[in-house]
This record gives structure tokens, sequence and C-alpha cells, in this order.
């Protein structure tokens, strides 16, 4: 049984490292807006007939 508890404990360490990383991204890390500008080609705008 202190096995299962010890492989338990490690997954829930590595969980706890990835939310914490996740969490850190999300609230230190500001993007930055910039312009995008996608060609469509003529035949994609035509309605279907």
């Amino acid at each position: 049984m202190p096995t299962l508890f010890r492989f338990f404990a490690t997954i829930a360490i590595i969980a706890g490292l990835a939310f914490a990383g996740m969490f850190a991204l999300a609230t230190f890390v500001q993007p930055t807006p910039r312009e995008m500008t996608v060609s469509i080609p003529a035949s994609k705008l035509q309605p279907p007939r």
C-alpha cells in the first residue's frame, strides 16, 4: 500500500506543477495584439449552385 500512496503523491505533485505553470502563463504573459490578413480565394466566396 505505501507504493500506491507514493504513486498518487507523485501524480499529485506533477499535476500541481502543471497547474502552477498554466496559472503563471495565464497571469504573467501578456499577448501582443497585431493585425492579421487572410487571403480568401474567389471560388470560396461564390455560393454553390
